[in-house]
């Protein structure tokens, strides 16, 4: 199987190393989670489609990323609306949405061999506590490379339940989506163990 989900442009943002997007994304999500303000959030989510221009993206290449975004946040936004009311729910759903979007982003733009050297240079420092970078890393690199690879099985698995009249049933969509995920999942750990990956390797 394939993660290769990096889309090659002649960009500013293609350009930024791994390490810096990472260590951007890092730090605007940091800043998300600590700012409580829908003016902010909201400028945050501006500046993270500006990016997504920046980084020569076309629409229909991030429409996948925004459908799986309403299929998760607009449940999300009903519920938090009842319990705390529509202000702090359209916060809390733009928070996500701009989460979501600059993890896809970094994704896009970066190759996976890039993103993982990355991380297990950065967290080289955590083997001397018995952890291991190795496969930290990978954990984290996998992370950042599934969400646009759920966005695309979200769209598959619509338009697969909308030819049998089901797409608006939620159970019809989510259960094959968690399926498709769990073998996915297996067939990723198969594919690691293959090429004999140490994860056990301190350095």
């Amino acid at each position: 199987m394939s993660l290769g989900l990096y889309l090659h442009r002649d960009s500013p943002v293609h350009a930024v190393p791994a390490g810096a997007k990472m260590l951007g994304l890092l730090g605007a999500g940091t800043g998300l989670l600590l700012f409580h303000s829908l003016p902010v959030v909201s400028a945050a989510l501006g500046a993270t489609l500006g990016l997504y221009g920046l980084a020569r993206l076309r629409p229909r290449e991030v429409v996948p990323v925004l459908r799986l975004s309403a299929f998760v946040l607009g449940p999300l936004f009903a519920v938090h609306a009842l319990v705390s009311g529509w202000g702090p729910a359209l916060e809390a759903v733009l928070r996500l949405a701009a989460l979501l979007l600059l993890a896809t982003l970094v994704s896009l733009t970066t190759r996976a061999s890039d993103m993982l050297e990355s991380l297990q240079r950065a967290l080289r420092p955590l083997g001397r506590l018995g952890v291991s970078p190795a496969r930290l890393g990978l954990l984290l690199s996998l992370t950042l490379r599934f969400i646009p690879l759920l966005a695309l099985w979200l769209r598959e698995v619509q338009e697969a339940q909308r030819v049998r009249g089901l797409d608006t049933n939620p159970l019809a969509v989510l259960v094959p989506l968690l399926v498709k995920t769990l073998r996915t999942a297996d067939a990723l750990a198969d594919a690691i163990d293959a090429r004999c990956f140490d994860s056990e390797d301190p350095s």
